[in-house]
């Protein structure tokens, strides 16, 4: 089914002829949309030191970067033009944010990393730059110039504090307004520019580098590895070199380690911790007055129940992986599940074999009573 979020495109058009492959620029994305929150609002959550932010300063060559929290006083000194607020993860702390991510749902979850909101007054920006990921700027308020390159020089200035191209060279450019939406694949450069106020939201996908998810993989055959065995040598010989390390101890270490093995259901396992662990700076927070056992079951299983914005509950096979811990599902419980991962919320009724792990899912803050 066609989309006007994909420029009329259906989600395995896109997918197919578009993602991770050229730009696209779509007119009218979200009809009639004109953004989640004011600027004021943001302002706000730029002081909360549960949300990560950000401001920048600056143009051409000279730029200036400050982290949150903020202070209401900070916004006072700011100049007129070029400037531009930054926050991040706004489906954390807005419903309105994680619904407009659940439009993007095309796309697995598992590959979603969060929703930024920027907000720019006339010249801010953040720089020509390129991104490691795919990412979809949506226009709210405002207009916002881009211009996009394919260039292979990726030099970037030296001693800056972002990570700003040296040399930019714009082979493309567009003026978005309220609801257009420009999608980039990976390595594409980007410059975006406020034409007047504006506010721009970006949908961030995820996208590790191989270090990272190999540094991961061994932190967790660490964790979960056992080999019995210890280094012997009863046929020892005197060495000629004493400091020498000899060839019979390299040969039987290298075996040793050579034990070290995994499987795809090893592989299944780190990623599903892996891709469900919470960002360090995400903490959740249990109900101040939790309601019992019994009448959770009660309201929920009016209500249906919600996973929680911070939350990733994923699947791969039998296993199940919420917020970095593993489990496999009891009898009748997986259909459920799946739905609860896939639609990030279950209506009423629930079933019963479900109610004590989504009962504890509530105490821990992971979940919210109410679907509907």
């Amino acid at each position: 089914m066609t989309t006007p979020l994909l420029g009329g495109l259906s989600p395995a058009r896109f997918l197919r002829e578009i993602w991770h492959k050229r730009p696209l620029l779509i007119r009218n994305a979200i009809p009639d949309f004109t953004g989640l929150l004011s600027p004021a609002e943001m302002r706000q959550l730029a002081c909360r030191d549960d949300v990560e932010s950000r401001l920048i300063q600056g143009s051409g060559t000279r730029w200036q970067l400050d982290h949150g929290p903020f202070r209401k006083s900070d916004f006072r000194r700011l100049p007129k033009t070029e400037w531009t607020l930054l926050v991040q993860s706004l489906n954390h702390v807005l419903p309105e944010a994680d619904a407009l991510l659940a439009r993007f749902d095309f796309i697995p979850h598992a590959r979603l990393d969060d929703l930024m909101a920027s907000y720019a007054v006339p010249g801010g920006s953040v720089g020509p730059h390129f991104d490691s990921y795919d990412v979809f700027l949506l226009q709210g308020q405002g207009h916002r110039r881009w211009q996009i390159g394919t260039q292979s020089d990726l030099a970037l200035l030296d001693d800056a504090p972002l990570k700003i191209l040296r040399r930019f060279k714009a082979e493309d450019e567009w003026l978005l307004g309220p609801g257009d939406m420009l999608y980039l694949p990976p390595h594409v450069a980007h410059y975006g520019v406020a034409v007047d106020a504006c506010m721009t939201y970006s949908i961030g996908f995820r996208a590790p580098a191989t270090e990272e998810l190999a540094h991961g993989f061994l932190m967790h055959l660490q964790d979960t590895l056992a080999l019995e065995g210890r280094y012997a040598d009863p046929d020892l010989r005197r060495q000629t070199h004493p400091g020498e390390i000899g060839r019979a101890m390299l040969t039987q270490i290298e075996g040793m380690i050579a034990r070290i093995k995994w499987t795809k259901r090893d592989i299944a396992e780190f990623a599903g911790r892996y891709l469900s662990e919470p960002k360090p700076n995400v903490f959740f927070n249990p109900p101040d007055t939790p309601l019992s056992q019994a009448a959770f079951g009660k309201q929920a299983g009016k209500t249906g129940v919600a996973l929680d914005p911070r939350s990733r509950l994923l699947f791969a096979g039998k296993r199940f992986f919420i917020n970095g811990e593993a489990f496999t599902p009891q009898a009748g419980e997986t259909v459920a599940l799946r739905q609860l991962a896939d639609r990030r919320r279950h209506p009423a009724p629930l079933p019963a074999a479900l109610r004590k792990r989504l009962y504890d899912w509530y105490l821990a803050g992971w979940l919210e009573i109410g679907a509907e």
